[in-house]
Parts: structure tokens; sequence; C-alpha cells
């Protein structure tokens, strides 16, 4: 099963390596495929510093703890994502948060839910009929 997986999510995941998220993320069930847009490691590094002093860890430190995390994600670049579909993301969340519409033609683009705990973007999204997400607790009760 695939599951997009957006950037608050590996953010809380990179915070606590040992919560619930961290060790989903770090030890996925074996047919599960976190995917996640490219843009989201940009994300991740626009709030590098912030990371660093939220955490007290070293630059370095967070950068493996990043690494690591990631390296469970495959990234999936813009440009493999169809068009149609990217408009179709954008038009969904242009009045929640533009910055989603990747996650959103990522789930479209694979069929798959996205794993977010942004729940601005859920209940918008909702409202609007999409309702493709999974929570830490389906994922859990895989197990």
């Amino acid at each position: 099963m695939r599951i997009v997986v957006d950037a608050n999510i590996v953010f809380s995941a990179i915070l606590n390596t040992e919560s619930r998220i961290g060790q989903a993320l770090l030890n996925p069930l074996q047919d599960v495929q976190f995917v996640a847009p490219e843009y989201l490691l940009h994300e991740i590094h626009l709030h590098h510093s912030k990371i660093c002093s939220i955490t007290g860890f070293s630059s370095e430190r967070v950068m493996d703890i990043q690494h690591l995390i990631c390296s469970h994600i495959l990234f999936i670049s813009e440009a493999q994502i169809p068009l149609d579909m990217l408009e179709r993301a954008e038009k969904l969340v242009s009045d929640i948060d533009p910055k989603d519409a990747l996650y959103v033609a990522l789930s479209d683009f694979f069929h798959c839910p996205i794993w977010s705990g942004d729940l601005k973007l859920k209940d918008g999204l909702t409202n609007k009929g999409f309702d493709r997400f999974i929570a830490i607790e389906e994922l859990l009760r895989s197990k």
C-alpha cells in the first residue's frame, strides 16, 4: 500500500523519533511504501534551523535524523505528475493551503491516502468530498 506522507508528519518524526509517528516512518510495515513530493525536502531545508532550535541537536545530528527518516520515503518529482492532476489538486486546495497541492496530486496519481496531521487540510478537503486520509491508528492497527 502506498501512502502520501506530508511535511508535518515528517517534521514530527524528526522532532521525536521515538514517537508513534517517528517509529511508523522509521520501521514501516513491509507492505507500506511512503511517498512524498520532492518539495518536502525543500520544506525540511527551510525549517532546518528551527528544528535544530526545538530539538537542541546540532545541525549535523538533525541532518542525520532527516536522512534516516527520508530514506524510508520515495520522493517523486513534480514533473512526474500529470498536469491535469496538478491543476485539479491546485483548485481543491486553493482556499485551504496552496502548498498542499502536490500532496493531493500525488494521492490522486497513486490512488492512495494522505497521512497528515494538518486538520485544516483534512477538514477543508473532506468538506469538498476528498476523503483519502489515513491516521496513525490505522497504520498501527495494521501491524
